[in-house]
Order: C-alpha cells, then structure tokens, then sequence
C-alpha cells in the first residue's frame, strides 16, 4: 500500500492558507447563488475571484480533461457535474465544490445551497449530510482508525433511512489533489490506517435519498443516482493534530 505522507510544519502552513483560500470562495459565491443563474456563470464568478483576487489556480481546470474551474452538482447529481447552460430554480439543492491551488498546495472544500424553498425531503437530506460530516470530523484524532470515521457517517445516514454512496470517497491532499488514503464513508470502528499527527485529508459524504447506486453520465464526469433519488454532499480538508484536528477550510459560518 502506497504511504500516507505525513505533512511538515511547512506543508501545514502552506496547506492551511490553501484551506482558507478554498473557504473564502464559497463564502463569496453566496450572494450570487439564486434562481436563475446558471452553473456557467457561477464558474466564471469563482473563476475569476480565484485568479485575480486570490493570484490562486482553480485544481479542477484541465485536471484530467476537466473543462471547468468548479464542480456545480446539481439535486440527483451526486458529484463532478459540469457547469453549463442549466439556470437554477425554485426548489433545487446544489453542491459547490471548490479546490485551489496556492504556492503549490491544495484547498479543497464543497457545500450545499439550497434555491428558494426546497422540499422536506432536500431540506433534510442537506441537514442530515453536513450532520455526517462533522459526525465524520469528530472522530478525527492520533490513534483513531479511519474506519471510525466510514462508520460513524453510515450510522447516522442509513439511521434517516439515507444511503451512502461507496463509489466516490475522501483523499489524502496536499501538492497532489489527490493522494493517499481513500476516506471511505462507510466502514467499520477501528479497522483501517490509524491516524497520525500531520496527515492531512479530505472527508465528503455523499449520501443519497433514495438507493446508494450510481452511475457516470457520459460526460465521463458527472455521476448520478441511478434510480434519480437527490443527493447531497458536504466536504472539508482536515488536519490530525497532536491533540486532535483542525478543519482547514472551515468557513466564517460554521460553528465546528
């Protein structure tokens, strides 16, 4: 098994800086995102915010032949969706996922918003998700397992009647988008890699209303729920500390 790179004192500075970047967008883009806009436009604003007032690079742009500089996921799109043409309404719950790059290191976060007033069902999948997440990020400490971590997220989704989807995880990040480990959000307690001080990775959920099952559109990018059921994801990069971790893209908002 490939290692887990363990980050130096100057890694985590620079990896904390790249978090906060990575932050800062997402706080930015609030105000843009309402009915009516597309996923285009919001990649343009964040684009262009990224480039010319972070002097950062958008990580998605080119990355394998992605076309865009943010992902935009859209009700039963369960991650990598393409901005495009398609304007927001009424109702709909998106994912923005956002990762920078600054002085070579990696910022990389995503989080729900929600159109005008969205069902009882949207409305508590998106709560339920980011509930998963920082259940996730709680268990985050030197000597813990990152099966704690799978295992925590299962419970609570699937204990909503949620699913969670096993295809896609977290990663290990830092100059490489993505690296050791996979962060799967399923597992079981204390099996796995155990955490180190220094190791720093990303923990987003993907949790389906309906069944777990998805599939890639042929766009080669944007997966789906197969049986059309909404998803919702929610995504920090965390560092395990010596006494426990630090949520490095934690925004102004947030109360973790």
């Amino acid at each position: 098994m490939t290692e887990i790179t363990i980050k130096t004192s100057e890694d985590i500075e620079k990896m904390r800086v790249a978090g906060r970047l990575a932050a800062e967008v997402l706080e930015m883009i609030v105000p843009h995102i309402k009915e009516g806009i597309t996923t285009d436009e919001l990649d343009k604003i964040c684009h262009d915010y990224i480039v010319s007032d972070q002097k950062a690079i958008p990580a998605p742009l080119n990355y394998h032949g992605y076309p865009k500089s943010i992902c935009t996921s859209i009700n039963h799109q369960v991650c990598h969706g393409i901005p495009g043409p398609r304007k927001l309404k009424e109702g709909d719950i998106v994912n923005i996922d956002i990762t920078v790059i600054k002085d070579g290191y990696h910022g990389d976060t995503s989080k729900m918003f929600m159109i005008g007033q969205p069902s009882v069902l949207a409305e508590r999948l998106v709560k339920i998700t980011q509930e998963c997440l920082y259940l996730g990020i709680e268990q985050v400490k030197a000597g813990a397992h990152f099966g704690d971590i799978g295992a925590v997220i299962q419970q609570h989704a699937e204990k909503n009647r949620f699913t969670v989807v096993r295809e896609y995880c977290g990663h290990g990040i830092g100059k490489i988008f993505h690296e050791p480990p996979n962060v799967l959000h399923y597992g079981k307690p204390g099996t796995g890699e155990e955490l180190k001080p220094g190791m720093i990775f990303t923990i987003e959920p993907m949790i389906n209303a309906g069944k777990r099952d998805v599939k890639l559109l042929p766009d080669g990018w944007t997966v789906v729920t197969k049986d059309h059921s909404l998803s919702a994801q929610w995504e920090h990069t965390i560092l395990v500390t010596e006494t426990s971790y630090e949520i490095l893209t934690r925004r102004a908002e947030e109360l973790i």
